[in-house]
């Protein structure tokens, strides 16, 4: 098994990233009622009932080697307020996707989202030694474009009807991506956002 799906503990001053488990749910259902998330439709976060069903199918891609899926907690309150995964995993290549993320309402636009990806291109970069991280959207997510343009991510192109949404509708997914010999200044420059008055 790649070591990119080895359980960790990625441990920020504002985020907490954790294996995701049904111990979550709770917080979970909280979460994504916080601002009706699974009311955007170009978006995948789940519905209050369907919490429980999400995380048992995150944890089934985890056990077929394809999914590393976190619990994104709030160390000052010890709650999880959303999801985020390694997905698309490329061992021979040493490529991962950070995606498949959500976050409550409250904590959008909060220091919470750049560290934890901080903490996650950390690890991939540092610690397993990937070439590149990808990230992934919806053409027109537009709040979530822009999240990943302000970390630094180059848009590699465009991927035209790329998956059927559970709408029906076609989706055009953006792919970006950072790569390795950007990674010394895109910390240094995720660091400065971290420091900077909100």
């Amino acid at each position: 098994m790649s070591p990119i799906l080895d359980p960790v503990t990625l441990t920020g001053s504002l985020v907490r990233l954790e294996l995701l488990s049904q111990a979550h749910h709770d917080d979970l259902v909280a979460a994504t009622s916080d601002g009706e998330l699974w009311r955007l439709w170009y978006t995948s976060a789940p519905s209050p009932e369907n919490v429980q069903q999400e995380i048992a199918r995150r944890q089934a891609l985890h056990a077929a080697g394809t999914m590393l899926p976190f619990a994104v907690v709030d160390p000052t309150t010890n709650r999880a307020v959303g999801m985020t995964t390694y997905m698309n995993i490329d061992t021979t290549n040493r490529r991962v996707e950070i995606g498949s993320t959500w976050y409550a309402k409250s904590v959008q636009r909060t220091g919470l989202n750049t560290e934890a990806k901080l903490l996650l291109l950390a690890h991939a970069f540092d610690t397993l030694n990937c070439i590149a991280v990808e990230f992934r959207t919806h053409f027109l997510n537009q709040q979530s474009r822009k999240a990943i343009e302000r970390l630094g991510a180059r848009q590699d192109g465009i991927l035209r009807n790329h998956s059927i949404a559970p709408n029906a509708t076609l989706r055009d997914t953006v792919v970006y991506s950072i790569i390795v010999s950007e990674w010394p200044t895109i910390r240094t420059h995720l660091e400065w956002q971290l420091t900077k008055p909100r």
